[in-house]
């Protein structure tokens, strides 16, 4: 019994060291992620299964494949060998020498990441930023009446979708402050109440979504919970390729889809095409608003900006909520598909990430009381990256699902060139 014993943990132990050890010699290769259409990945595991009336987060991490067949998260120990770093999308989206001078974005979710001020401390820490705790003012979590308790229960996917969205807060917009509001489920009505009370606290310039679900004939009555004026809302676009989400569809949010963004020897230093998983398409119930003016979809069209969200090209995030309890074994555990969550540092990508970011450039530009739901961008396009390749899926050839010059479904007007556009 102990010989079998001790060579389970010594067969464990190794395929993790084998693991561990070809991830990082590959990403040590480069200063930055590469795409890559043979790599792995998997989604957060916050769906349970869907079903009608609740949301998925739209997460997408780098994974590796068991012996078994199963998709588990692969964890590396470094903050300098998985993704894209704080410093890497403020140069992407030229964003340097802005500051959020203290506003306030919200991030909306379900469910209680238990890890997630940890965390966050984590990965300012390894990046250099300002710490952003509860004791100096800068960090807040609370339910979804905006009390501190008592909090919903704890899900790992969904924190795993908490640490991506309080990250990406922290790499876009390092001076603001940071309301996390978590929904008692992802059932739409909890998820409603928290977008309110996000909205509603003082502060806040700004709410990110990265969750959603398909579009339904009852959509329509609830997009309330979106309009609130001198607020920017975001809300990713989704992951399954071409094909609408809600709230992204909403009128009163800016819609953000994805691309693949990768270093470049251009002026700018980078390049970007549509992310083959951005949702996009025009959707079935929503009236089309009146600051959009695409000629090939009478309603809402999907999306109007974007940012990086392929996990091949994806961002650092740091994330400790699992069901294993950390360390080495923690670690081998995850690596063989036998415990949920995270461990440490990994790759994530999806139109999780974009959002957020989207959210806090809006908090940079300091400018959302001018901002009227997701048309401010539509007579700014100068201070936009246009995306003008690439595609999410097939729609006859139309600029609803591929890249192109001007306005597209993958990608909207572009990506963040400054803050000039938001």
């Amino acid at each position: 019994m102990a010989a079998a014993l001790t060579a389970l943990l010594t067969f464990a132990v190794t395929a993790l060291t084998i693991g561990l050890a070809t991830g990082v010699q590959a990403a040590a290769l480069s200063s930055a992620p590469r795409a890559s259409a043979s790599a792995s990945t998997t989604g957060f595991g916050c769906v349970h299964p869907l079903q009608a009336g609740q949301a998925r987060c739209f997460g997408v991490m780098k994974a590796h494949r068991t012996a078994s067949g199963r998709l588990s998260p692969f964890t590396t120990g470094s903050p300098t060998t998985v993704g894209y770093v704080p410093s890497d999308l403020r140069s992407a989206y030229n964003l340097g020498g802005t500051s959020g001078s203290g506003r306030t974005v919200a991030i909306v979710d379900a469910m209680d990441d238990a890890h997630a001020e940890s965390d966050l401390a984590a990965y300012r820490s390894a990046y250099g930023l300002p710490s952003c705790t509860t004791a100096n003012g800068c960090f807040r979590k609370v339910n979804q009446s905006g009390q501190a308790s008592p909090l919903p229960s704890g899900d790992y996917g969904w924190a795993e979708e908490i640490s991506l969205d309080l990250d990406m807060v922290s790499a876009t917009c390092p001076g603001c402050h940071i309301l996390l509001v978590e929904a008692n489920s992802a059932n739409v009505p909890d998820l409603m109440t928290a977008e309110d009370t996000a909205a509603a606290t003082s502060g806040v310039v700004s709410v990110s979504n990265s969750w959603g679900g398909s579009e339904d004939n009852t959509i329509t009555s609830v997009d309330s919970h979106f309009n609130h004026p001198g607020v920017a809302i975001t809300a990713s676009s989704g992951d399954s390729g071409y094909g609408v989400s809600w709230p992204a569809s909403s009128p009163y949010v800016t819609a953000v889809g994805g691309t693949s963004l990768s270093r470049a020897s251009n002026s700018r230093g980078w390049t970007e095409t549509a992310w083959s998983g951005a949702g996009s398409g025009c959707s079935a119930y929503e009236a089309k608003p009146s600051w959009q003016h695409d000629s090939g979809c009478a309603k809402r069209a999907v999306a109007d900006v974007s940012a990086v969200a392929d996990p091949n090209t994806g961002v650092a995030v740091y994330d400790t909520y699992n069901s294993c309890g950390g360390a080495l074994l923690c670690d081998t555990e995850l690596q063989l598909g036998l415990a949920q969550g995270a461990d440490g540092w990994v790759e994530v990508g999806g139109t999780s990430v974009s959002s957020p970011i989207i959210a806090s450039v809006y908090a940079l530009a300091g400018n959302t009381s001018q901002v009227v739901d997701g048309s401010y961008p539509y007579s700014h396009t100068s201070a936009l990256n246009d995306v003008t390749s690439g595609s999410n899926g097939f729609c006859g050839g139309s600029y609803l699902c591929t890249g192109g010059p001007g306005y597209d479904g993958p990608t909207g007007l572009g990506t963040p060139n400054g803050t000039g556009a938001f």
